[in-house]
């Protein structure tokens, strides 16, 4: 057997493709400088996170009047305190400090962070450690609906502080806003990272003034900064406090996203925006919106707003409406990036994806969940109609997400950076034991709303077990309705009758046996191309595998070759440009006539002792024949492709 090497550069100086698996840009492959990556990172990381001020301070403190009190200097200085700190400890130590380490050559978020800690499986079913991570990717989809309804309407609610009148335009203008939203995803992160991050540049300096000119008139906000502030809060009044707790995650909602999107831009480029620029604008803005109500306790009903003067109101509302336009982005991208990796990872059905850029291959776009995205967020803006409704519906499932990213994380400290026992799990307790009070404090929103991203999130993961589930027994039924290669090579003796020039390449499942379709065909048509190809694609638990570790080639007599094509899980398969890797690679009959055959297996469920349960086996069913096309995945010639067809019991 032999690997496929690197090739040495044409006479242009640039390496040709050895294989199908087109590179982008992850860790150490990230291009730009440092200012340019920080910017984009602003306008694609950060907006989520970002665009909390406009609404977490107005619901954690809007919990404390829902239990029929006025907030008092003890309340307004808790409230303040707890967000400061759960910044500090959540994503600036968790996340920027620990999570972003947890790079999968470069890729982030709860996919990768799988993978790095449990290998992908054909054969395997769904062990604990994977469902994890499908809890958790699944119910980032359902966030990923939600917040961009909260988001924009918070933002357009700004124009009923601006004149009552207007909050007929409020729903609207925010379905408006949304669609054009989803309508440029086309066009691509790095394009909207550049149109985005200089807007977000200039929102996180607003954030940083409107609230720096508060806290000079009311220095003594800073008292917050000592966690004892918080002791009021949840010592003297623990009902409130509760609710309250639940209310303070949302000024961290962004934090899983920011790790989702890290491939886009590099860890580096995202700790420095974090540390440089918007940790220290949202703590300025938070203590802000503290002083003003120390001042003014009337103002607890949109202290954000009411930071700015009147004149600079309609304003604030046009920068907030496009910041929150850009918190969307970050949610939108991190679940396209997630889409694929759960494509390659067997855990969705095979989907159209376009690269968006020709630098980076990290950016990319994904049509049938760009639209189910839209429409799930519009029926929530139409169902909900209100931020402060949505609001409930917020955080429970980042909440559930933030505590599986911990569990992950701490397999890979022990079992990927060897990190001791005692300190690890001290270290990831106190950090699961945050993530845990924040979920159960979300979970008492769950008949107000938290229902919803749960919803969506069990649907999702649903969807993903049945497949996975059900493409590991298709993968075991083949594998059995397979032959050995000595057998097989003895019907080809027997059965073939003829051997036609040119070159036939088998896209099979099965690499340790020959596949039922290659069967099938000799059984059938008894002619055979003078070279066969048997290629199968295994994927990886890396994002990229190096070129010269790609392919393995193996030539097993009579004209048959067998090629393993290694695939990271962002990367996308393009077979014919494997074939050019080969031909480069010394098999030069590769470059001759070439005819694709690929399996197109009609399912049938076994009336006794099915191996699928009904729901399973339908979701299952229905995903298989809604899936984009073998061909179609593999980038293959149509007018070069055979489909064999044959029946398979499951």
């Amino acid at each position: 057997m032999t690997s496929a090497e690197p090739m040495a550069k044409d006479e242009g100086g640039a390496a040709p493709a050895t294989d199908g698996l087109h590179e982008q840009h992850g860790h150490g492959h990230v291009h730009g400088s440092r200012g340019m990556l920080m910017l984009g990172a602003l306008g694609v990381v950060f907006g989520d996170i970002g665009t909390s001020p406009l609404y977490a301070m107005q619901t954690a403190l809007g919990a404390v009047t829902h239990h029929g009190r006025v907030p008092s200097e003890g309340d307004v200085l808790g409230v303040v305190s707890l967000i400061i700190w759960a910044l500090i400890l959540i994503v600036a130590v968790k996340y920027v400090a620990l999570v972003l380490r947890a790079d999968n050559d470069g890729e982030g978020g709860i996919l990768s962070l799988l993978s790095l800690v449990h290998p992908p499986s054909a054969k395997e079913m769904v062990p604990m450690v994977v469902f994890l991570g499908i809890c958790g990717a699944a119910l980032l989809f359902g966030d990923g609906a939600i917040t961009p309804a909260i988001s924009v309407l918070s933002a357009m609610e700004g124009l009923v502080v601006a004149d009552s009148h207007l909050g007929a335009f409020v729903l609207p203008l925010t379905v408006a806003v949304l669609v054009a939203l989803f309508a440029i995803q086309y066009r691509g992160t790095g394009v909207i990272g550049r149109l985005f991050g200089p807007i977000m540049a200039l929102w996180f300096g607003v954030l940083a003034l409107a609230g720096l000119s508060h806290v000079m008139q009311r220095p003594d906000i800073l008292i917050a900064f000592n966690p004892l502030s918080a002791e009021h809060l949840l010592v003297h009044a623990p009902g409130v406090a509760f609710a309250v707790f639940g209310a303070v995650f949302l000024a961290l909602t962004g934090a899983e996203a920011l790790y989702a999107d890290m491939g886009h831009f590099g860890a580096g480029a995202i700790r420095r925006a974090w540390f440089v620029v918007v940790f220290p604008a949202l703590i300025l803005n938070y203590l802000g919106q503290g002083a003003l109500l120390l001042d003014k306790p009337e103002a607890v009903d949109n202290p954000f707003y009411r930071l700015a003067p009147d004149w600079a109101l309609v304003p604030l509302v046009i920068l907030a409406t496009m910041a929150t336009v850009i918190a969307s982005q970050a949610l939108i991208s991190g679940v396209f990036s997630m889409t694929r990796q759960a494509i390659t990872l067997r855990l969705l059905p095979r989907m159209s994806i376009s690269p968006t850029s020709r630098k980076s291959y990290g950016q990319i776009y994904v049509g049938v969940v760009n639209w189910l995205l839209m429409i799930a967020t519009l029926m929530i803006v139409l169902g909900f109609r209100h931020s402060e409704a949505l609001a409930a519906a917020y955080g429970i499932a980042v909440s559930a997400t933030m505590l599986i990213t911990t569990i992950l994380l701490r397999r890979v400290m022990r079992e990927l950076w060897n990190w001791p026992a005692i300190p690890t799990n001290l270290m990831m307790g106190f950090f699961a034991a945050i993530d845990l009070a924040f979920l159960v404090a979300n979970s008492t929103k769950l008949l107000e709303g938290g229902w919803l991203p749960l919803a969506i999130g069990g649907f999702i993961a649903f969807l993903m077990v049945a497949w996975r589930k059900g493409t590991a027994i298709v993968q075991i039924k083949l594998s059995e309705g397979g032959t050995t290669f000595a057998d097989f090579m003895r019907q080809v003796e027997e059965t073939v009758v003829h051997r036609l020039p040119g070159t036939a390449v088998f896209v099979t499942r099965t690499a340790d046996r020959v596949s039922p379709m290659l069967v099938h065909h000799v059984t059938h048509n008894r002619v055979l191309h003078e070279h066969v190809i048997l290629l199968t694609l295994v994927p990886t638990k890396r994002p990229r595998v190096p070129a010269g570790e790609r392919l393995s080639v193996e030539q097993v007599g009579n004209g048959f070759w067998r090629v393993t094509v290694r695939i990271g899980f962002m990367q996308k398969p393009d077979v014919p440009t494997v074939m050019r890797g080969l031909a480069r690679l010394g098999l030069a009959f590769c470059r001759e006539e070439v005819t694709y055959y690929i399996s197109h297996e009609r399912l049938i469920r076994a009336e006794r002792n099915p191996a699928l349960s009904g729901p399973i086996w339908t979701a299952y069913h229905l995903m298989q024949r809604l899936g984009l096309r073998a061909s179609d995945y593999f980038h293959l010639p149509p007018e070069q492709v055979m489909e064999v067809g044959f029946r398979l019991e499951v």
